[in-house]
C-alpha cells in the first residue's frame, strides 16, 4: 500500500533524486549489518536524521534517529528491522507536491 506523504512544492526537483539515493544505500546498510559495522551504519542514520526532515520526509528522519541509537548500541537485530522499515518507505512512499502558503 501506499505512503502518501504531502510536501513542499519548492522541493519538487529535489526530491525524487534524494529518494532514489537513499534507496540506492539500502543495500550497503545491508552489507554493513552482515560486517557488524555499526561505525558506519552510524554514519548513515546520522545523515538520514539530519537529511529527512529538511525534504518534508519526517518519518525519514524519525527512522534515522532511531537507527543512529540501535548503531551505537550495536543492535544488530533492531537494525535488521530498521533497515527493513527504511526500504519498505522508500519502496511504497508517494510523495505529492502541494503549495504552502
Amino acid at each position: 500500500m501506499k505512503k502518501v506523504i504531502e510536501v513542499d512544492a519548492d522541493l519538487a526537483d529535489l526530491i525524487p533524486a534524494y529518494l532514489r539515493n537513499r534507496l540506492e544505500e539500502v543495500p550497503r546498510v545491508y552489507a554493513l549489518l552482515e560486517a557488524g559495522d555499526f561505525t558506519a551504519l552510524w554514519g548513515i542514520a546520522h545523515r538520514l536524521h539530519g537529511s529527512g526532515g529538511g525534504f518534508g520526509l519526517n518519518f525519514l528522519t524519525e527512522l534515522g534517529e532511531r537507527m543512529e541509537k540501535s548503531a551505537k548500541a550495536c543492535d544488530k537485530a533492531a537494525l535488521c528491522a530498521q533497515a527493513a522499515e527504511l526500504k519498505d518507505f522508500l519502496d511504497t512512499v508517494e510523495v505529492r507536491f502541494v503549495t504552502i502558503p
